[in-house]
């Protein structure tokens, strides 16, 4: 960590969203991955497409996408951001009943994309909880966490 500061309070300790109208524009990239663990028969029933409500992976990847670009709604002191990309993958791990998704969110902007790309994982693994409740109410989401980013003055980031 290069700056112990809390960058989101102010000297006097108020929360406030963080000034970026000096930062240069360029472009940024975060990806973001995470996983939500289930029953073996619950994995076997999503890979199958065989949930009542149907294509529990495409439902959540569109889902995802919607977390995204919604980010600034839902964290308070996120900024706006004019996303231009966001791809989201899901791959079915039956040796580990899981579900892993990645997303990699993309701006043209003064601010990174990294809560974004954190926040259609989760609404994707959340979705496919929504989806898969009635059959494994147990599932667990785990490991979300930021993979790599890049842009702006910091430039590259990548998780250790």
């Amino acid at each position: 960590m290069t700056d112990p500061t809390l960058t989101h309070f102010d000297a006097s300790g108020q929360a406030h969203m963080v000034d970026v109208g000096a930062k240069e524009v360029t472009h940024r990239v975060a990806r973001a991955a995470g996983s939500i663990r289930m029953q073996p028969a619950t994995c076997a029933l999503i890979a199958a497409g065989g949930s009542k409500k149907g294509d529990v992976i495409g439902v959540a990847r569109i889902a995802a996408i919607q977390g995204a670009k919604r980010t600034a709604d839902l964290v308070p002191l996120c900024h706006p951001l004019p996303i231009t990309r966001v791809a989201v993958d899901f791959e079915i791990d039956d040796d580990a009943s899981a579900v892993h998704c990645t997303a990699q969110v993309e701006t043209l902007g003064r601010t990174g994309v990294e809560m974004e790309a954190l926040t259609a994982v989760q609404v994707g693994l959340l979705t496919i909880y929504d989806m898969c409740k009635a059959v494994d109410r147990g599932m667990v989401m785990t490991d979300i966490r930021v993979l790599d980013k890049r842009g702006g003055k910091s430039g590259r980031w990548t998780a250790g």
